[in-house]
């Protein structure tokens, strides 16, 4: 059946696409390029040009009537000015829509419109979506062809078309996908630098990969040697605190290390007791991102609280960045963190309750939702850990997803209230958590940006607004957010892709200073005062000698 005709429903494909594009010219949490939009834009409308397709498909296979003639024409001029109308408000809106983004995140504000540039990107991207489909066409039509000889033509058409799908999914996964991470997976083990890259491992005694260390220096990969070396000493607490202070204990595993989580765990357990971690104050199980980073920001301020009286153990699981991980290792991190944390907690509670260190979890992004996996209901229920700190937490993440559901009625998802706050409480970048006050004998904290997809990606806004969408928005979040179905979902994508370009504070690019006030909270260090906090954020925020400069890619 000839689809080019000269019915009524000849354009009305083409103008949906017109409309998912326009759509997706409207800002969501993450400011988006010309070129960047262009791409979006003809992806989205090459998919409701499919969408729009399909429905004519299955109009005409109903055999239902459709418009010729001059009730065609009329139909085409009646639908497709107020879609003109539509697409050019858009366009000349979307300047302004994305400046709305860039000023609550002081942003400079963009001058120039890239109207032309952005429509031919996304005519260009929406080309080869209609190629690729064209082809997609011939394959169908050779495979069914090729089976009428065999069978009825309806049967025919039906395997056809389940055919050609079982040979994408072959050349798509077993192929192509297969060689991509494999070469991304060899990529990122070089990148680690392990082995003969490695630069001469430290003297020292009492440092993870020094002499006496269990763990091998080489085998630590560029995050681990980084994270070990680069941490505030006990000189420069001193400097800042005026006071006697004890160099930070920093324990690390890199995936190199072994072959298995349970090995990496049992080696960086005993690697903490020969450093004399469980003498310490207070004990931190931290995980890392998706490639091993340790966030500096995150770590150097809570060593500062505590005078050097502190250990921290971490232990790499995968060598992708997080959204790879995340996808293509989902079950690693989960499995490292529950091995790293049951270790630590097991020998942590067969030690005298007066002697022991407080034990609290700890993670960033990727690292925030395996730390909350591993996390099991023993640390609730039978000897209570001291508290955990999460910051960005995935939308995946169950317990973050389970306690966004119990908030007070009336709390925005963006900074949920729960009860009185004696077991969990919510940060963000213009609220500290509340101090270290009114807290029961556990302490959760998560510190989440209003703006960071990461957190606040829903996969169900396919076809419904997530619940962020219709509160007032949040300080640094447009106030022109619109709901789309099907395309707010692949803005938000994009979003996701585009977290971490966000200027610190914001989107998923988590700010060391935001850190302080949640870590005082939680860790309520000893003699510490609001004029600590300050002096310490204006420190951190300075770039001293901490690492708090984090204002660098997650490596």
């Amino acid at each position: 059946m000839r689809y080019f005709d000269k019915t009524g429903l000849y354009y009305l494909p083409l103008y949906l696409g017109l409309l998912f594009f326009a759509s997706s010219l409207t800002p969501t949490l993450i400011p988006r390029s010309w070129l960047i939009q262009g791409v979006l834009g003809g992806l989205v409308m090459g998919l409701g040009y499919l969408i729009g397709r399909s429905a004519v498909t299955l109009w005409r296979l109903m055999a239902l009537p459709e418009p010729r003639g001059r009730v065609a024409v009329t139909l085409r001029i009646a639908t497709g000015l107020p879609v003109a109308g539509v697409v050019a408000l858009c366009l000349w809106q979307a300047r302004d829509w994305q400046n709305s983004i860039r000023s609550r995140m002081g942003m400079e504000l963009e001058e120039n419109v890239e109207t032309l540039q952005t429509v031919a990107v996304a005519l260009a991207v929406f080309a080869l979506l209609l190629l690729l489909g064209r082809l997609l066409l011939w394959l169908f039509d050779r495979v069914r062809f090729w089976l009428y000889r065999y069978m009825p033509a309806r049967t025919a058409n039906v395997a056809g078309f389940a055919l050609t799908g079982f040979l994408l999914l072959v050349i798509s996964r077993d192929g192509l996908l297969d060689r991509v991470i494999a070469s991304l997976d060899t990529s990122m083990t070089i990148a680690q630098k392990l082995f003969d890259d490695a630069p001469p491992a430290p003297r020292g005694e009492m440092i993870t990969g020094g002499r006496g260390s269990l763990v091998s220096w080489e085998a630590l990969g560029e995050p681990g040697r980084n994270y070990v070396m680069q941490g505030p000493s006990a000189a420069d607490i001193t400097g800042f605190t005026t006071r006697p202070a004890m160099q930070p204990i920093r324990v690390y595993v890199g995936r190199a290390q072994a072959e298995t989580p349970q090995e990496r765990a049992d080696l960086a357990l005993a690697e903490l007791i020969r450093q004399g971690g469980f003498d310490r104050e207070v004990l931190i199980v931290a995980m890392p991102t998706g490639t091993g980073w340790l966030d500096p920001g995150a770590v150097d301020p809570v060593e500062y609280m505590h005078g050097g009286d502190i250990a921290t153990v971490a232990v790499q699981y995968s060598y992708f960045q997080s959204p790879l991980a995340l996808i293509l290792e989902t079950e690693s991190g989960l499995e490292q963190a529950k091995a790293l944390i049951d270790a630590v907690h097991d020998h942590w509670r067969s030690l005298p309750r007066e002697t022991r260190p407080r034990l609290y979890i700890h993670g960033l992004s990727l690292g925030a939702w395996s730390s909350m996996h591993g996390t099991g209901l023993y640390a609730f229920l039978d000897d209570p850990i001291s508290g955990a700190f999460w910051a960005g937490p995935p939308f995946p993440s169950g317990l973050w997803q389970s306690i966004i559901a119990s908030r007070d009625a009336g709390s925005p998802a963006s900074a949920p209230s729960l009860r009185d706050g004696q077991l969990v409480r919510f940060a963000t970048h213009t609220d500290d958590g509340g101090g270290p006050r009114g807290w029961g004998p556990m302490r959760i904290m998560f510190l989440q940006y209003a703006s960071d997809p990461i957190v606040f990606y829903e996969p169900a806004s396919v076809f419904r607004a997530p619940d962020w969408m219709n509160e007032p928005p949040a300080p640094d979040v447009s106030p022109h957010l619109l709901f789309m179905p099907v395309v707010t979902q692949f803005q938000l994508a994009v979003d996701l892709a585009l977290a971490n370009t966000a200027p610190e504070g914001h989107g998923h690019a988590y700010y060391a200073p935001d850190y302080i006030g949640p870590w005082v909270a939680v860790t309520d260090p000893r003699d510490w005062t609001p004029e600590d906090t300050r002096r310490l954020i204006a420190h951190c925020s300075a770039g001293f000698r901490m690492g708090c400069d984090h204002n660098q890619p997650e490596r």
